[in-house]
């Protein structure tokens, strides 16, 4: 276990947790952790910006578009409580990068090996469409935990948001190998960011939108954990 690491990604969390460069986006999220969706009127709503998750040892980063506003935004941990969720846990468990296929809250006993989770904007944004101004806001903490992983190889990248995200970061602080790849399902670019290689794999989102229509399948999003384990393992 690599305790600089963790210590690090800690460090990370709190200021996270404790973030008020967007208060628009704090004000939504305190009003829909008041108001409730009906089903989770009993529930007790995290409201706040939500922090990574997963293995300081991690070769593979994930990176989504930001919490579902009855989603993270209810339970405080990424992809933890909808239906988007309930898709990658379980592609994540068959890849053998979780412990268990499901997901519901933060003391449910899931593990990630291998693997930590992220997302490019911390807090959940009305109708789920950050402006880019705040995506802007929340790229430092992406920054800080890629360096703050130091095995990482492979950075996953859930839809295109984030997916424009990540490569913006990277071409600020690494250098491209070849060209980028446009987004499509399974494309690949790859950077050099100081000694490290690290290889870009872009996904579909698993949003309902996507796997509701066939957009997304679940050999799809096999696919995607196939190839990032692979690559891991190369690097």
């Amino acid at each position: 276990m690599d305790e600089v690491a963790r210590d690090t990604l800690a460090r990370i969390d709190a200021e996270v947790l404790a973030c008020e460069r967007c208060p628009e986006l704090r004000a939504y999220c305190a009003e829909v952790a008041r108001e409730k969706r009906r089903g989770y009127r009993d529930a007790t709503y995290h409201g706040a910006p939500v922090p990574g998750f997963g293995d300081p040892n991690a070769r593979i980063l994930l990176v989504g578009l930001a919490p579902g506003a009855h989603g993270s935004n209810r339970t405080g941990r990424v992809f933890t409580g909808d239906a988007s969720g309930v898709w990658l846990y379980r592609a994540l468990h068959r890849a053998g990068l979780a412990n268990q296929a499901g997901s519901t809250h933060r003391g449910d006993g899931l593990l990630l090996r291998d693997t930590y989770i992220t997302a490019a904007v911390r807090c959940a944004p009305p109708q789920n469409k950050p402006t880019p101004q705040q995506r802007a806001a929340c790229l430092p903490y992406l920054d800080r935990e890629i360096d703050a992983l130091p095995a990482l190889r492979v950075i996953v990248t859930l839809g295109k948001l984030a997916d424009d995200t990540v490569h913006r970061l990277l071409r600020s602080r690494a250098e491209l190998v070849g060209e980028r790849a446009a987004f499509a399902h399974c494309a690949q670019t790859h950077y050099s960011r100081g000694n490290r290689p690290i290889t870009v794999l872009a996904s579909y989102h698993p949003s309902r939108q996507n796997t509701n229509t066939g957009v997304l399948t679940e050999p799809m999003l096999d696919a995607i954990f196939t190839q990032a384990v692979a690559m891991r393992a190369a690097s």
